[in-house]
């Protein structure tokens, strides 16, 4: 498999990595490399279905990622390997050897005994932890294994809030599911002060669950990124409820838009909104009233959305997100 023709004087690398993360990859595959994405077609642990939910995995990916079969590769078309779940380690052994150098990217907040939680590469001296932001990186124990902080970059979506529909945007995937970790049972507070319009994977069912009408909560679903942009920005507001997970990418592509946030005050959260850029507390309460304030002021809502737009690009911006990866992949390659 021939490499990709750099458009610079730096050094290109062959990166595979699984399409686990679908915002993240989308970012992640504009850079320079040329990006190997094995691919099934079924749902198995070596590749991913390249239609997942009923959608293209890829939505605007360019050239360089190359959809490829696991099994089809040699050792001499890896140059390095993104690992993003456990299981993926052995793939790459199995198909590929042992020399494939490789780091492993930790998307998610720890589960289990925190701050105590064991991460699965603590310890395996060889592969680098990635964490997504510096509160994973402080909760999870990685042991011995050198760790380092790459934040999220975004792709500019542009600047589109209208807040037309005085109602509240809200992205969970999983929600019955998920329930406590995204703060799925405190929807109905919100729906007292607002209609909320729930998008995201696995959301039929919801309002029956919640005990709601469906004018309160409508279970919007799954939506390709372009419509869910757009759709989320007709929004008065962006509702980001998640008690336990990392810093979610619908919430600092919201801010992007220019959409206002409600946030619960988790995680990393705390330092990615600051206050002129939305309305972030752990008291619910709280948030309900900002809530009902931003719905019955469109000009206040959309100030803040303009604050939120700025901070978004001005610390996830895709130029430093792709500049740390390169530095790293080119690092670890070596």
């Amino acid at each position: 498999m021939s490499r990709n023709e750099c458009h610079s004087t730096d050094k290109c690398s062959r990166v595979l990595f699984w399409h686990v993360h679908g915002s993240w990859s989308t970012a992640f595959v504009q850079g320079r490399h040329t990006y190997l994405i094995p691919v099934t077609t079924e749902r198995a642990p070596d590749g991913t279905v390249r239609r997942r939910g009923g959608r293209p995995t890829a939505w605007d990916w360019p050239p360089s990622a190359v959809e490829v079969k696991l099994a089809h590769l040699d050792r001499g078309d890896v140059d390095v390997a993104v690992l993003q779940r456990p299981e993926e380690l052995e793939l790459v052994r199995r198909h590929l050897g042992d020399g494939v150098p490789a780091v492993y990217l930790e998307h998610n907040t720890p589960k289990g005994d925190v701050p105590c939680s064991r991460h699965p590469m603590a310890d395996r001296g060889d592969i680098p932890v990635v964490h997504v932001s510096h509160f994973n990186d402080l909760m999870w124990d990685c042991g011995s294994v050198p760790t380092t902080v790459i934040p999220h970059g975004i792709i500019d979506p542009g600047h589109r809030y209208t807040g037309e529909l005085e109602r509240a945007a809200v992205v969970i995937n999983e929600p019955i599911r998920r329930w406590r970790v995204t703060g799925t049972d405190l929807l109905p507070r919100f729906a007292a002060v607002a209609g909320l319009d729930v998008f995201g994977m696995c959301v039929t069912g919801l309002a029956r669950r919640l005990g709601l009408p469906d004018g309160r909560l409508r279970e919007v679903g799954d939506l390709p990124q372009d419509e869910l942009h757009t759709e989320v920005a007709r929004r008065r507001l962006y509702l980001h409820t998640s008690r336990w997970t990392s810093l979610g990418l619908s919430l600092l592509e919201a801010m992007a838009l220019g959409t206002p946030v409600v946030v619960l005050a988790t995680t990393e959260a705390v330092t990615a909104v600051p206050p002129e850029a939305g309305v972030l507390a752990t008291d619910v309460d709280a948030l309900v009233e900002a809530t009902a304030s931003l719905m019955a002021d469109p000009g206040r809502a959309a100030e803040l959305g303009r604050s939120a737009r700025e901070v978004a690009l001005r610390d996830f911006a895709l130029a430093p997100f792709l500049r740390r990866w390169d530095e790293l992949l080119w690092e670890v390659a070596r």
